[in-house]
């Protein structure tokens, strides 16, 4: 028997919880001094050296990360350029396409039937499977076995039919390895641009940036034109709007992360004197985690006001100046602190400590059908049915008796008292036993 505890949600939101955590502050004028300081200079560093992917001071350094990357996973894969092509990205893209194909790498109008309009430049980001995130390994391992491709435009899911595509693998198992792997190496061989190029070229998206096709609303002024939320997203993919880009704004938040860390742990352990053990910095911690959300917050704020101010009312150009890396940060640190705050982790958790006891009771209740014998199961069932068939014919009491006392007889099951059964009964001192 599994015992389910019911927890009213309402008990936690109490007027008393609520202002212990308005009124109650961790941090002292030093903290925030410190948080706010290392959020300015990282929001300084996001503006200054990160900016757009077009006039980015730090884009060609990682660029080069990305595109060394990428041949050190083809000479893995097994690529053995000639000596002239050995630092040639372009011949690791095109061994990995060639390494790794897959049935979805439509690139233009043309290929996908005149269906919707999509360009080399812009595949990347319609193209669910080219994703580098758990949709796009979802996609990709689906098109692969149905021999499809999915394609998100203007708010529309649309799958077209491949040809000339078929997985390897023996079994199931195998097949969703090959699948796998396919993604993966598809997924290098784009990242670091287009094929057959040593241009910049178009990447893959950031991870989930690929979501942004599915709001096709409002209405954004992009130069003399407006357009909405989705088109915007793949105009400012378009401009250089990718996962390169996407490591280049991580900088800032690591600085900003790392920098309010070190410092915190410089004054726990030389102001107030702990431990080095208490100075490892983690989320147990109330200071350190309103430190960060101040030091993240103050970079956001920063970035969405250089973007709004230098955009010029073009939603293409603030977008290409927003720190999307550093927004989901901030929002995932509020998040998490709402979470902690109101014990809402707390809930969840014994939510799921409920739902792993009853997987195990489950799985104990599957054991134990398990060790049933199904072929003695199944002859005690026949047997059951010939005897309610015979009860069922039975027209008298009489009758009935007869067929349960020749039951009794066919089963070896000794009656549970002497004589006719009447006069059993009628004997105050008769005990009926069943053994």
């Amino acid at each position: 028997m599994i015992k389910l505890e019911c927890i009213n949600i309402d008990t936690v939101y109490t007027k008393k919880n609520i202002e212990q955590y308005l009124y109650h502050d961790p941090c002292d004028k030093y903290d925030y001094l410190i948080a706010v300081s290392c959020g300015a200079i990282a929001g300084l560093i996001d503006i200054l050296f990160i900016g757009t992917p077009v006039d980015s001071k730090i884009q060609d350094w990682t660029d080069e990360q990305v595109r060394q990357m990428v041949k050190h996973f083809a000479k893995i894969c097994g690529w053995r350029p000639k000596e002239e092509k050995k630092d040639s990205i372009s011949s690791a893209i095109g061994f990995l396409e060639k390494k790794f194909p897959v049935c979805y790498d439509q690139a233009h109008t043309a290929a996908v039937n005149g269906e919707f309009d999509m360009a080399a430049i812009n595949h990347h980001m319609k193209s669910l499977s080219h994703a580098p995130d758990i949709i796009g390994l979802y996609f990709s391992i689906l098109n692969q076995f149905t021999n499809t491709s999915t394609f998100l435009d203007n708010g529309n899911l649309i799958t077209i039919c491949s040809n000339g595509y078929e997985l390897q693998g023996h079994n199931l198992v195998a097949k969703l390895f090959c699948g796998f792997v396919n993604w993966l190496g598809h997924i290098m061989s784009d990242i670091a641009g287009s094929s057959g190029t040593d241009n910049r070229g178009s990447g893959i998206v950031i991870p989930f940036f690929e979501l942004f096709g599915l709001c096709n609303f409002g209405e954004f002024q992009v130069g003399k034109y407006r357009n909405t939320l989705a088109v915007v997203a793949t105009k400012t993919f378009q401009e250089g709007y990718d996962a390169r880009f996407g490591l280049s704004m991580t900088i800032p938040v690591l600085i900003c992360d790392l920098s309010i860390k070190l410092l915190w742990a410089f004054k726990r352990h030389f102001y107030k004197k702990c431990s080095l053990k208490e100075c490892i910095p983690t989320k147990r911690h109330d200071d350190l985690r309103i430190m960060l959300i101040m030091g993240n917050g103050t970079m956001c704020l920063m970035d969405g006001a250089d973007a709004t101010v230098r955009s010029g009312g073009n939603w293409v150009n603030f977008f290409l100046r927003m720190n999307i890396i550093a927004w989901y940060h901030f929002a995932m640190l509020v998040f998490e602190e709402v979470c902690i705050r109101f014990d809402i982790n707390v809930l969840m958790q014994e939510q799921l400590n409920a739902y792993i006891r009853i997987n195990q009771e489950l799985r104990l209740y599957l054991s134990k059908l398990k060790s049933i014998d199904i072929e003695k199961y199944k002859v005690e069932v026949n047997q059951f049915g010939s005897f309610y068939e015979l009860m069922d014919k039975a027209k008298t009491h009489d009758d009935l008796s007869q067929i349960l006392l020749n039951e009794f007889k066919i089963q070896k099951i000794q009656l549970p008292y002497e004589g006719k059964f009447d006069d059993f009964m009628k004997d105050r001192s008769s005990v009926l036993e069943f053994r």
